[in-house]
């Protein structure tokens, strides 16, 4: 079994306790095994890439601390950006000398290297899904204002260079990556690029596919014109753009390729999880699960709401879908939410409500991230599940039972 973890925003010291909670968790009650004789390739692995600004919490000591845990536990692997540490002026010859083999750094976008960041990550991730030729990359951020737009970028040009398709889900701010006539000063041209992604797949026969929710960006003035028949034209966005409703990014989630982002994880189903060939025909879901990390207040930015939208949507379509909130998430649960007059907008305790009433969706609170706080689970919400860190080590690295798919999604939101 090999689970993967790409983090390229902040990472804090809260986020990297609950993770190594979890992965002490797996290998105490998943994988015993793992302690008592080394590893080798193809056994139990925890490989985690690391870019952007997570490469801070490499050396922040109050964070370091946690990591050094990590690289204790058996089979454990750092792969680093080397162009974005260096961008930073950060250094980890210390902490390569001490974990000798388990720190690894290499370039980051450059075209056509055969050891680049994020080639390795493709490369890495397919693993989970060796049969499939398309890597799917979420993309949330506005460009220029974020650098995971260049990651995107650097992400679907290597898929490319592996011989790849590739696939772009704009949601949130992440369909401001399509717009018109971008001229950016001191930066690769983020529109531009996106556009020489699409004449590079058709010179390699290869399908490039970009995908921005209808609603993200009808929010955002992007639709001119709806033909009624779920085509929606924008004047103002690239022409590879094609702006969808929702339901046609959660039909891309219902395949079986791996899909990338800016803090995602593959964990790999194993074999003794999956139903029994001679059940398929009445069990079992071929869509990998998904898990959605909800980890940021509700109101200041979209990435809640976005977040259980997403996971509604993919529930409706089947997909086995968990949600779980943690970190400042749990204050989408705190109190109750109140919205004033006339608001033509739901609250989010509303949408959580909504989601509670649909299938193959699950909702949990972790309750630490409540203690820590000093604040409780309005008790009204009782379709949240409180768990601790043994039920959440399941939900990670124990996905549902009769699934056919061969890894399980997580996305932070």
């Amino acid at each position: 079994m090999a689970s993967y973890f790409l983090l390229a925003g902040p990472v804090s010291r809260e986020r990297l306790s609950w993770l190594v909670d979890c992965l002490k968790f797996f290998y105490v009650t998943l994988a015993p095994e793992a302690f008592l004789r080394p590893a080798t390739d193809g056994e139990t692995a925890f490989i985690f890439f690391i870019t952007g600004d997570a490469l801070y919490s490499l050396v922040d000591k109050s964070v370091l601390l946690v990591w050094e845990i990590i690289l204790l536990l058996p089979s454990t692997r750092i792969v680093i950006d080397r162009e974005e540490l260096d961008l930073r002026g950060l250094s980890l010859e210390p902490l390569k000398m001490k974990y000798p083999g388990q720190i690894v750094d290499q370039v980051g976008g450059h075209k056509s290297h055969p050891l680049s960041f994020w080639r390795e990550v493709v490369g890495a991730f397919r693993k989970n899904e060796p049969g499939s030729g398309t890597i799917g990359y979420l993309h949330l951020k506005s460009p220029y204002m974020n650098r995971p737009s260049l990651y995107a970028i650097s992400c679907l040009r290597a898929a490319l260079e592996e011989k790849l398709s590739v696939e772009l889900y704009a949601y949130l701010d992440g369909v401001h990556t399509g717009h018109r006539n971008q001229r950016p000063t001191g930066s690769e041209n983020i529109g531009q690029g996106f556009e020489d992604l699409k004449e590079s797949a058709r010179e390699r026969g290869l399908q490039f596919l970009i995908l921005a929710s209808e609603a993200c960006a009808k929010a955002r003035g992007y639709a001119a014109w709806d033909d009624g028949n779920g085509v929606v034209i924008s004047t103002c966005s690239i022409k590879p753009f094609k702006i969808r409703d929702l339901r046609a990014i959660v039909d891309r989630f219902a395949l079986n390729h791996i899909i990338l982002g800016e803090s995602v994880s593959s964990v790999r189903i194993r074999k003794e999880q999956k139903i029994h060939p001679e059940d398929w025909l009445s069990r079992g879901s071929e869509s990998p699960p998904i898990v959605i990390l909800i980890t940021g207040s509700p109101y200041d930015t979209e990435n809640t709401s976005g977040g259980l939208s997403l996971a509604i949507a993919c529930a409706h379509r089947g997909i086995e879908t968990r949600i779980v909130f943690l970190e400042d998430g749990i204050y989408a649960l705190t109190g109750t939410h109140i919205t004033e007059g006339e608001a033509s907008f739901f609250n989010i305790q509303d949408v959580i409500n909504a989601a509670a009433e649909s299938n193959n969706i699950q909702l949990f609170a972790f309750y630490p991230s409540f203690h820590q706080r000093g604040v409780q689970k309005n008790p009204k919400l009782e379709a949240v599940f409180e768990i601790g860190i043994k039920e959440l080590g399941e939900i990670l690295f124990n996905p549902p039972k009769g699934v056919r798919a061969n890894h399980q999604r997580i996305l932070f939101f």
